[in-house]
């Protein structure tokens, strides 16, 4: 096994696959080098003397700028290397016009809705409109837990601090999630709670849902009931008992939509599970399913990797808004736009945001970009689709969600327990990971640098994909952990 790893010829740093230390002779697919220190393991290396002022290569692109010389075999992180980031730019569309893999559609046992795709699970949710019933929520939880079981799998209260005291984008904002996930397919009835006097309440929300299946949903206004509990759980054995007639069904792969996130990442991420699951995209969307991939601020930095793959131009220019839209917001707080990684991601061996961001749209994969959503928007586009949400882990992946994703495949080389409102499947970057969290790590795809190539990884994902798509718990469902969190960006009343 190489002791280093140069991902693209043109690299001037590689990345430690395992601790190093200062006079080793260490191997890379390229030659050898002797290091002048030690070097943690996903951590840079200089494979030749770096000046000052020159471009640090990795992944064929520009992570930042030298900001002293930096000896062949030296470490390469925050101590010499600096952003070349910046504010909204101009952008030209050079498209590269990637083709899809045509394949046969897999099969997994889902529930059919009579409106929409297939869930995944058959689950009974309570959303309230209002953080001031999240404990009535929270109470009929608990009291309906004796309603799961069979087809009922699961009972579940997503609270929140919001619905009330908003204005603007944030109110919409908050009606367009809780709508989407009134109507979101792993549902199998929900309970749409509400207090009676708040600015988003059940009249403000029902709008946004669209067409919906009637039979699977019920309203409550605490105001308006005496009991709110006693009403509420009889709603709640209402739906309940019209979810046990449900049935698994074998449907197809191309009625699968599955976000892609990465959280608590290290050097490995953009090497081992991010590849990974771009593989896993390229194998579903050439199925006809789709992908959505978000987390715009960590898209900086790599962002025309992504412009250049769009359908068309229009979806160029939305891709454009996407990100300096996101610029915009950073700027408007006056704050720079590079402010991440976090000090998880450079202790992991991240440096820069463009390192950052590099290796972040690895899960995209090399599918066209053939959708465009704005925060809250529901896909439409098969294929692989781009969703504007921030880097924040729980309120991207509850985005993904709300946007129709029925799971969420998470990357991480730190680790992390979260579950969002659909099944979140944690990807390992590393072995020593996967193994010390099991009970957090659903797939290790560390395997990369063991025993296993690319391919036969994204490959195992799909199975692993298909079989939690027909059932197989993840492991944030077995520890019980949902948690729902909505992007708010202004004032509050």
């Amino acid at each position: 096994m190489n002791d280093l790893i140069c991902i693209a010829p043109q690299d001037l740093a590689a990345v430690a696959l395992r601790p190093l230390k200062a006079g080793e002779t260490v191997h890379w697919n390229g030659g050898e080098i002797t290091l002048k220190e030690d070097i943690p393991m996903g951590h840079k290396i200089a494979l030749r003397e770096i000046h000052r002022g020159e471009a640090v290569i990795k992944y064929g692109f520009p992570i930042g700028e030298a900001t002293a010389d930096i000896p062949a075999g030296s470490h390469i992180h925050t101590h010499n290397l600096h952003t070349l980031l910046k504010g909204e730019q101009e952008y030209e569309w050079h498209p590269s016009h990637p083709e899809v893999r045509r394949m046969k559609p897999a099969v997994f046992r889902g529930y059919p809705r009579a409106k929409g795709r297939p869930g995944v699970r058959n689950e009974l949710w309570i959303l309230p409109t209002v953080g001031c019933v999240n404990d009535v929520a929270r109470a009929l939880e608990q009291r309906a837990q004796r309603l799961a079981g069979g087809n009922v799998e699961g009972v579940h209260a997503f609270t929140h601090p919001y619905g009330c005291s908003q204005l603007g984008d944030d109110q919409d904002n908050t009606r367009k999630i809780l709508a989407n996930l009134a109507t979101h397919p792993n549902a199998g009835g929900v309970l749409l709670l509400g207090l009676g006097c708040e600015n988003s309440g059940i009249e403000q929300i029902r709008p946004w849902m669209g067409d919906y299946d009637e039979s699977r949903i019920r309203f409550l206004v605490c105001q308006e009931t005496e009991d709110e509990l006693e009403t509420g759980i009889r709603l709640l054995e209402e739906l309940a008992g019209r979810m046990r007639k449900d049935r698994r069904e074998e449907c197809g792969a191309d009625q699968l939509v599955i976000g892609l996130k990465c959280g608590g990442s290290d050097g490995l991420s953009g090497i081992t599970a991010n590849p990974t699951i771009g593989v896993f995209s390229d194998l579903l969307t050439g199925m006809g399913g789709t992908t959505i991939l978000t987390e715009v601020p960590e898209m900086f930095g790599a962002e025309t990797i992504l412009m250049n793959r769009c359908d068309d131009e229009a979806l160029f220019q939305k891709t454009v808004h996407l990100i300096n839209d996101f610029k915009s917001y950073f700027s408007s707080y006056h704050m720079p736009v590079y402010e991440n990684p976090s000090p998880g991601n450079k202790a992991g061996g991240i440096t820069t945001l463009e390192d950052k961001a590099l290796g972040c749209t690895q899960k995209s994969g090399s599918a066209p970009v053939r959708g465009v959503l704005a925060y809250g928007e529901k896909v439409t586009a098969t294929g692989l689709n781009l969703l504007s949400a921030p880097g924040n882990d729980l309120v991207a992946s509850t985005a993904l969600a709300s946007s129709g994703a029925q799971i969420v495949l998470f990357s991480t080389g730190r680790g992390t327990p979260f579950g969002c409102p659909v099944p979140t499947l944690k990807i390992a970057t590393n072995t020593p990971l996967a193994e010390k969290k099991k009970h957090w790590i659903d797939f290790n795809a560390g395997r990369l640098l063991e025993d296993r190539n690319l391919e036969e990884l994204g490959a195992e994902l799909m199975e692993k994909v298909l079989r939690t798509a027909s059932g197989e718990p993840a492991r944030n469902e077995e520890n019980g952990f949902h948690d729902l969190a909505i992007f708010k960006q202004g004032v509050t009343l």
